[in-house]
């Protein structure tokens, strides 16, 4: 009875709000239709109405699920300060990055989903079903670990909140653990995904043994940079309110991130162009064109100036701390990392292919709906849990009767 009346609370609270809220609602809605039909189209045709070829078999689709493996990660940066060094600032908005990480997950998924070209057989991955070729595939070992941290996170968030709408603190002994636990658990879910293109021996774009600490470095500089802006979003649209000092240490941790990624990108081409084996044909793809094609150079360039820009803007404390450029830095970063995480990192690794030959690809309008309803729906999921959270964390259902009938003693989110 305790649980259905606190249900019917959380229900209540995330069907009220305002005109805005429910048009931002309204908007994600349209968004997932728009899209949902053209992937129906995708399903009832294959995947010919998509640009992706035998030449180029990973595109739009895994460079997002790649970048969002990175958001999903990045939930770490603020889990660390938080229960680590219980640094009380951000501690109070941790709950936040444990919801972006499973709306990051979940378009994963999906986003995993939709490139299969017969998504009804992934019954074949389910233990004591199908045959998963564990322990032996890296794609087995992606799969166990993506839901491994989508079922921890989405534990720690649902506990948090439960107990919060009742008005009582949460379980210390039972998150804790869980909490600490996600910080390994979310390095690995990256540097699996790293190992999944890094053990294709036929792909020596991606044989790289740093490819795993890139893949680390420049999550954590988009995922905070998300973050950021989410903060900021929430402040101006709710009750919501965040510590400067909180915004100010996470950028702080992102220009050292940065830092890392940009000299690993150039360790890695460094390497190549100074060997000058036939393997450097992908950079030479990627960095200056290759046979007159060219069509990735400028956003090679984009990227590159993007990280470096922001890395200077959050490596000087006066930019760092000012909202402006600070939000500047937050768009070139997310820009610097989708850009490579996507077209500066799956594409090259294809083209050439292995027979020399070179397919220019660029998403069709099917494929861009599809990841616009990916993304709304992330969006949605990140939009009710937050619209929830937020009056727990305000301490709302601390201040009146728990859905018991008995007034808390103590507020909703231990600090």
């Amino acid at each position: 009875m305790e649980l259905f009346r606190t249900l019917k609370l959380a229900l209540k609270t995330i069907t009220t709000g305002g005109l805005a809220y429910w048009g931002w609602l309204a908007l994600l809605a349209c968004l997932i239709a728009w899209g949902g039909a053209a992937y129906l189209t995708q399903f009832n045709e294959g995947l010919i109405v998509t640009n992706m070829r035998d030449q180029v078999s990973w595109a739009f689709y895994i460079g997002n699920f790649t970048f969002l493996v990175g958001v999903a990660a990045a939930a770490v940066t603020l889990v660390v300060p938080a229960y680590v060094y219980k640094w009380g600032p951000i501690k109070e908005v941790a709950i936040l990055g444990e919801i972006l990480a499973i709306s990051a997950i979940v378009m994963c998924m999906l986003f995993v989903a939709v490139d299969m070209g017969r998504p009804e057989r992934v019954w074949h991955l389910i233990p004591g079903i199908g045959h998963m070729n564990f322990p032996h595939s890296v794609l087995a070992w992606d799969v166990l670990v993506l839901n491994m941290y989508l079922v921890l996170n989405g534990v720690i968030v649902a506990h948090v909140l439960y107990r919060g709408i009742q008005g009582k603190p949460y379980n210390a002994k039972f998150i804790v653990p869980l909490v600490l636990f996600s910080i390994p658990a979310a390095v690995s879910i990256h540097t699996v995904t790293a190992f999944l293109y890094a053990g294709l021996s036929g792909r020596p774009f991606w044989n790289a043994s740093i490819l795993a600490p890139r893949f680390i470095a420049s999550a954590f500089c988009s995922g905070p940079a998300i973050m950021l802006i989410l903060f900021q979003i929430l402040q101006r649209t709710t009750k919501f309110a965040i510590k400067n000092e909180a915004m100010e240490k996470i950028a702080e941790l992102m220009a050292y991130f940065m830092f890392l990624n940009l000299f690993l990108l150039g360790a890695e081409v460094f390497k190549e162009y100074y060997w000058q084996t036939e393997h450097v044909v992908h950079f030479q793809y990627l960095f200056s064109g290759l046979h007159g094609h060219n069509a990735l150079v400028p956003f090679s360039t984009a990227f590159v100036v993007c990280g470096i820009a922001a890395f200077i803007l959050f490596l000087i404390p006066a930019t760092r701390k000012n909202t402006v450029t600070r939000n500047i830095g937050c768009l070139l970063i997310y820009a610097s990392v989708y850009i490579e995480k996507g077209l500066g990192l799956v594409i090259p690794g294809m083209t050439p292919d292995m027979l020399g030959e070179i397919y220019e690809y660029t998403p069709t309008l099917i494929e861009l709906r599809v990841g616009a309803a990916i993304f709304s729906i992330g969006f949605l999921v990140f939009t009710l849990l937050t619209k929830l959270a937020i009056p727990i964390m305000n301490g709302e259902f601390a201040k009146k009767p728990g859905v018991d009938g008995h007034a808390p003693a103590e507020p909703a989110v231990a600090a």
